[in-house]
């Protein structure tokens, strides 16, 4: 009989001390490739230093797309607001919510009781501007903005009318653009 071979075949035996030899070899070579990641990182850190400069913004601008609120009501409602101060055109909305205060409307509308012909208590419209002026509000503190020094400027346009349900009838939608800006800048 013949020996067999105690290996299979395509199996080749290598001494044991060129494999231990070559872990070493390539266990230093990571070592030394983890060095060399440290050595290059740490002046790359000390390198950067970010400067942070003041942006002198000179205005603050939030916009309001589709909203669900009539044009007429906020075509007033800009026009009720236009050229206040930021806290002064809140603080009129919020009496506007208590019924407190009316929106002056033009139109076929009743008069109300104070020093106005016609106006009305738009709830709904006056619930989103009090939300737009908040993150307008929220924006110029982001930019480092005096909200004392500028006065608001608002603009209401048409939106796309999509119908509702089964075709019957259509949806109200505004576009409410609100900047705060320098008195007298541009418009």
């Amino acid at each position: 009989m013949t020996e067999r071979p105690s290996h299979t075949v395509g199996q080749v035996h290598q001494p044991k001390q060129t494999l231990e030899v070559d872990k070493k070899i390539i266990s230093e070579s990571k070592k030394d490739k983890s060095e060399d990641k440290k050595i290059k990182d740490t002046p790359e850190k000390k390198e950067k230093k970010i400067k942070i400069e003041k942006n002198n913004k000179t205005e603050a601008i939030v916009n309001g797309y589709d909203l669900g609120i009539s044009t007429k009501h906020a075509v007033a409602l800009c026009n009720f607001i236009r050229d206040k101060n930021i806290d002064n055109a809140l603080a009129n909305l919020q009496k506007v919510m208590a019924f407190k205060r009316a929106v002056p409307m033009i139109g076929e509308i009743p008069h109300r009781r104070g020093n106005i012909m016609s106006g009305r208590y738009p709830i709904t419209a006056t619930k989103e501007f009090i939300r737009l002026l908040k993150n307008l509000r929220a924006n110029a503190l982001t930019q480092e903005m005096e909200l004392e020094k500028y006065k608001l400027f608002c603009m209401a346009n048409l939106a796309s009318r999509p119908h509702k349900r089964f075709g019957q009838g259509r949806i109200k939608r505004s576009h409410v653009k609100i900047m705060l800006q320098v008195p007298g800048g541009k418009k």
